[in-house]
């Protein structure tokens, strides 16, 4: 069981999949919340947002806030642990979900800037077949290395990638360098890119309920 606190949202009965949705440095499990309603969505899902710990990121002088990992530019591996550490706590909220009837396969994680960190490390790594993946104003943590750790379970998963061009938290080349990284090893990476900053915006909200409604469609 994970220790980590989750907000469920079901957009209604009988649920087809979950999707664990996780949030950007410094917010919290609500951030994500409004954008439920705007997701025109053909079958009914569950939205299980979770908070990340309270810990002090070096990035921000120290200050404790909600973060999966901290962030040190001047030791770039400083994080590392962490990231594995929160990448293991989602793994344990896939078994909650599987115990309760929904299958990893049934499963999409989702993430914003730290929380799209997240999601496609322990995506990419999972050592079972996942829904979809999908990554929001993020990058693709060690991308260098990340061909050493790759599971084939989710080759051929379907993963979202989506970043505003005029980001000024994430450069979009970061971004891009991290989507051809997945390519070269053959993942199904769908791309789209915003006249935006580090945001979500309403076209993004229209292209994510697209892609979700194909994942789960009949």
């Amino acid at each position: 069981m994970s220790d980590l606190e989750t907000l469920i949202v079901t957009t209604g009965d009988n649920p087809v999949g979950t999707v664990i949705w996780m949030h950007g440095l410094g917010a919290d499990a609500h951030d994500f919340e409004p954008v439920v309603p705007m997701l025109r969505l053909t079958r009914p899902l569950r939205f299980v947002f979770p908070n990340a710990p309270v810990r002090p990121v070096t990035i921000n002088g120290g200050m404790e806030m909600r973060a999966w990992y901290d962030i040190d530019l001047s030791n770039p591996t400083v994080g590392e642990r962490d990231i594995r550490e929160s990448a293991d706590a989602i793994d344990q909220l896939i078994d909650a979900e599987a115990a309760n009837g929904t299958p990893a396969r049934k499963i999409t994680l989702a993430g914003f800037s730290q929380g799209g960190v997240i999601a496609t490390y322990l995506g990419v790594r999972a050592n079972r077949k996942l829904a979809g993946i999908m990554g929001l104003s993020t990058y693709i943590h060690n991308h260098e290395r990340v061909v050493d750790e790759v599971s084939l379970d989710n080759i051929d998963t379907p993963i979202f990638m989506a970043h505003g061009i005029a980001d000024p938290m994430i450069p979009i080349a970061r971004a891009i360098t991290g989507r051809e990284a997945l390519k070269r090893l053959n993942y199904q990476v769908e791309w789209h890119e915003y006249g935006m900053g580090h945001q979500v915006s309403p076209q993004e909200i229209n292209d994510i309920a697209a892609w979700l409604n194909r994942i789960y469609g009949d």
